[in-house]
């Protein structure tokens, strides 16, 4: 009986690299799960704490509501305070890869609306470090837009 050693043997190597680099993918995509969800989570507990602790140095947010890679004080001054208006939020999906990823959810407003938007998510270091939020649904886009 032969003994082989995993570090010697190339395709046991490549078996254990291969393995290795679909268990860091899959991590990475549960972690971006989490922190998409705690980040929008905090919109409906009205938690900024919250929401905030997901962001990276650097975090810039894009929307078409004339929000081109603002800083996160402007985003904080502008976009906060919609999460007044937030009652219900339900994630439809959430696709991640590397440091990158999507997700498609529905806000319910505290006056009954429904907005469905999806926001295109990139990280850094276990953090947000940009979103780019597209309107979906009725076009009503954001809780306290007009139409």
């Amino acid at each position: 009986m032969t003994s082989h050693n995993v570090f010697t043997d190339p395709w046991r190597l490549l078996t254990l690299t291969l393995l290795c680099l679909v268990l860091a993918l899959t991590s990475k995509a549960q972690n971006a799960e989490t922190i998409i969800k705690t980040y929008l989570g905090g919109y409906e507990k009205k938690d900024w704490n919250m929401t905030s602790s997901q962001l990276a140095d650097g975090f810039t947010f894009t929307s078409p509501n004339q929000d081109d890679h603002i800083p996160i004080v402007v985003y904080k001054e502008r976009c906060w305070p919609q999460s007044q208006h937030f009652k219900k939020l339900e994630f439809s999906q959430i696709i991640a890869s590397g440091d990158y990823a999507f997700a498609i959810y529905t806000i319910t407003t505290t006056e009954g609306k429904v907005i469905r938007n999806t926001d295109y998510y990139t990280f850094s270091n276990g953090k947000i470090l940009s979103i780019e939020c597209f309107f979906g649904g009725t076009g009503a886009g954001f809780p306290t837009n007009a139409q």
